[in-house]
């Protein structure tokens, strides 16, 4: 009889993103069940690391990442973590795992650290000739001169966290008066925090994931808000329309996916990846990557390769069985 590979679907984390991960972990349960995998439901928080079977909650051994099951030590064969934010998306979850030897299903530990300081990664990838907004990075601590900000980088703008994702804590302002409540707002999640200036256009996202037949780009979605911007409202209770394939010319739909590509490669990145952008008159403009996208019922991923013609269960299947035989080689 063979033995299933068993899979820890990591979720919960330490940020305000909780009950996305939540969600996302759900859907992810969903997309595999019925593949060759047991499944085990894993919550981390401040307080616990669990698996949730049985209708209880067995604690996590941090030592070697197993738990005790009716006696038996069960081991994870595999880790895909559904965190989003800390600390499954900046690198330390996966520094953890690293050590451990347990292979997982998001970037390398550097590339994680990386791309969740928004500012580091978008002037990293500037530094390919990859466009992006102008931008002032504040520290917390540090004064705010509201002011100045309003010359550069001007007004509107977006003031958003400098770590985090689900659109949490992002303010667009026009006046003056209103930059250093929202950074006030920003820094309530974060330590450090950017006021980005206002880039009009499209805006469009792109998935990509690697298995073992290569890099597959997935189509572009464009996300139209019915907000002023594709805020956490947008983003999760169907306040905005998302249109894949975007209603973009083929030309523009393949620089978007080429650049996307690049990214992917730039990075060294791995598993599935998002890249976030605004056309603006004719030219990409980077807004941010995503190295472990929602996999919600409303997440593009799911949307994306659905329109690729393929079931978001094999896309996922593949991605696990080409890391464990990497692990293996």
């Amino acid at each position: 009889m063979s033995v299933l590979p068993k899979i820890a679907l990591v979720a919960g984390g330490y940020s305000n993103e909780y009950e996305v991960s939540l969600k996302s972990q759900a859907g992810i349960i969903h997309f595999l069940d019925g593949y060759s995998f047991e499944l085990y439901p894993v919550l981390i928080t401040r307080d616990k690391w669990v698996v949730q079977a049985d209708n209880t909650e067995y604690p996590i051994d941090r030592n070697d990442f197993t738990f005790n099951r009716l006696g038996e030590k069960v081991a994870f064969d595999y880790a895909y973590i559904t965190i989003h934010g800390t600390p499954g998306e900046d690198g330390l979850l996966t520094g953890y795992l690293d050590m451990l030897g347990v292979p997982y299903s998001c970037c390398p530990t550097a590339v994680g650290a990386l791309t969740f300081n928004k500012y580091l990664c978008k002037h990293f990838l500037h530094s390919f000739g990859i466009k992006i907004a102008q931008e002032t990075r504040l520290i917390k601590g540090e004064p705010v001169r509201p002011i100045i900000l309003a010359v550069e980088p001007g007004l509107p703008a977006f003031i958003k966290p400098n770590a985090g994702g689900s659109s949490l804590a992002t303010t667009r302002v026009d006046e003056v008066n209103e930059i250093l409540p929202a950074v006030q707002k920003a820094f309530e999640e974060a330590d450090e925090v950017l006021m980005e200036g206002l880039i009009t256009g499209t805006e469009v996202t792109c998935g990509a994931y690697k298995d073992a037949e290569g890099l597959h780009i997935l189509p572009v979605t464009e996300v139209v808000p019915k907000n002023s911007f594709f805020d956490f409202d947008a983003k999760y209770n169907g306040a905005v329309e998302e249109i894949t394939p975007a209603r973009i010319s083929e030309g523009m739909t393949a620089e978007i996916q080429q650049l996307t590509r690049e990214i992917y490669g730039y990075l060294g990145a791995s598993g599935i990846i998002r890249v976030d952008y605004i056309i603006e008159e004719g030219v990409p403009v980077l807004l941010e990557v995503n190295t472990t996208p929602g996999m919600t019922a409303t997440s593009f991923i799911p949307q994306q390769i659905r329109a690729a013609g393929k079931k978001v269960g094999d896309v996922l299947a593949s991605i696990i069985n080409y890391h464990l035989k990497e692990k293996q080689l």
